[in-house]
């Protein structure tokens, strides 16, 4: 067979298996109930309930860059605003990290680990449970540089908060979750990031974070590369994970810059 005729499976971008409407106002706890992520008016018996970690903005981790200029900023309603930020730098590696409790707070993330309880607080009561399938490529899309829906060979940086919040749950059988994160400091023109690599198991809980423009620090997210821990596994290609969102309506505030971003794992990849 010719290679110009082979025919390439087409990959998995992402995909949504399931969505339950949650309504916070009547299930404001999020339990982790072994592993599976559960919304209940009340912590169960036997639950630990876990207070949300607090934002300290002297905590600083992850690699740090100076953040050289605020490129532009756009609107782009009804969906948000895009900030452009330029880097001092050639490339952006984002530095891998296991998420424990103090990591994911070092974000402004709580990490719920199984048997684990915490209220999520929301200006937005009605909200939607999602599982969604993410492959590998999902993170190599911009939808800023006029690129369309091209599959792109580098991958941005590309994080965002919002009013509502988020969980992100690590439920897929044989993998990690990743959640990529920034730490921003706007008046010392300096940014942290990290890949969270969630355990299999536990959670992510991020709590609204809308604009507060004297804040010292803003704390992004952003899940695409999810399935980053997929990568080097040639028997598995994406990965299962439920979320916690907005899933219509919601108003977005994002940070990007273009420069190619390294992603590696926390640990040697035999």
């Amino acid at each position: 067979m010719a290679v110009a005729e082979m025919k390439f499976q087409t990959p998995v971008f992402i995909k949504e298996a399931s969505e339950e409407p949650i309504n916070l106002a009547a299930t404001p706890y999020f339990h982790n109930d072994r592993g599976r992520p559960r919304y209940l008016a009340k912590p169960p018996r036997g639950a630990k309930l876990i207070q949300a970690a607090p934002t300290d903005p002297q905590v600083a981790l992850g690699n740090e860059y100076v953040v050289s200029q605020v490129k532009g900023v756009k609107k782009t309603p009804p969906y948000g605003i895009e900030t452009q930020l330029g880097f001092a730098a050639d490339h952006v590696a984002y530095a891998p990290m296991w998420a424990t409790r103090d990591v994911a707070a070092a974000f402004g993330i709580t990490l719920v680990e199984p048997g684990d309880a915490v209220k999520i607080e929301s200006p937005v009561p009605k909200l939607s449970q999602i599982e969604y399938e993410y492959g590998v490529f999902a993170g190599h899309w911009s939808p800023y540089q006029g690129t369309g829906n091209t599959l792109l060979s580098v991958v941005c940086t590309d994080l965002e908060h919002h009013d509502f919040p988020h969980v992100f749950a690590s439920i897929d059988p044989h993998l990690p979750l990743v959640t990529s994160v920034g730490r921003y400091w706007p008046r010392l023109s300096k940014i942290r990031l990290a890949d969270l690599w969630v355990p299999r198991g536990s959670a992510l809980y991020i709590p609204p974070k809308p604009p507060m423009p004297q804040a010292e620090c803003i704390d992004l997210h952003n899940n695409r590369n999810s399935a980053r821990a997929c990568w080097g596994n040639i028997h598995q290609e994406s990965l299962v994970t439920d979320t916690l969102l907005q899933a219509k309506g919601g108003f977005f505030y994002w940070y990007w810059n273009a420069r190619e971003t390294i992603h590696t794992p926390p640990f040697p990849n035999d």
